[in-house]
């Protein structure tokens, strides 16, 4: 473990670089769990890489302290693409597999969002793994069938819920796991979303029959 001072001196080194290499346009520091280091690294580097390239970014990974900094030079990057480096490096810490991050790039309308479950939990490593029992259900039957309803990616890692999707599907898998951190039942959180899914479809079809109308 590296003291402060040490890591202050890593975070120079890493900014430094990029200095002497270039004008620096981005620098971001993200935490990353111990045990998600090695899937962000990837089999012979091939993930941080796959990153890299996508993303047109560097990433400096500091595997002792948890320090993944992600920073660019190049003065004709496109201005989303670093952005889009971070939250991919942050769906991979959540505990989403690179595949899935990477949609992240793959659709601009996807997005994604953080849930702190010790926001819910406080401090007890008891209702934490409680918590996180009942979102992610027997067998993991609560998480998927959210999932389903709700169109949104759902992972449940470390201290928190991590969603992947558009606006409304984000919108709803999120009621969804808030409904059951305050204490509803299953049943419950199942039907709002079944309902909700009802609306949504007869919303699609409303506005599918007035486009027809107006082109007629």
């Amino acid at each position: 473990m590296r003291s402060q001072v040490q890591r202050e001196i890593y975070l120079n080194l890493v900014k430094n670089k990029a200095y002497v290499e270039g004008t620096l346009s981005f620098q971001h520091l993200i935490k990353i769990p111990d045990d998600r280091i090695g899937v962000l690294i990837g089999k012979k580097g091939q993930v941080k890489h796959e990153i890299e390239d996508k993303c047109k970014v560097q990433i400096e990974i500091d595997s002792q302290n948890g320090d993944a900094i992600v920073s660019s030079t190049s003065a004709e990057m496109p201005e989303m693409q670093p952005f889009k480096a971070i939250e991919i490096i942050s769906a991979i810490s959540r505990g989403f597999s690179p595949q899935r991050a990477y949609r992240l790039l793959d659709d601009e309308e996807l997005m994604l969002q953080i849930i702190d479950l010790k926001e819910y939990t406080g401090k007890s490593a008891n209702a934490m793994d409680r918590i996180k029992g009942r979102i992610i259900g027997q067998g993991g039957k609560a998480r998927k069938t959210i999932e389903e309803l709700s169109g949104a990616y759902v992972s449940v890692s470390g201290h928190s819920v991590a969603l992947i999707g558009k606006y409304e599907e984000v919108r709803l898998a999120n009621d969804a796991v808030t409904m059951i951190l305050k204490g509803s039942t299953h049943k419950t959180v199942y039907t709002m979303l079944q309902e909700e899914r009802r609306k949504h479809k007869l919303e699609k079809m409303r506005l599918w029959e007035q486009d027809n109308i107006k082109r007629d």
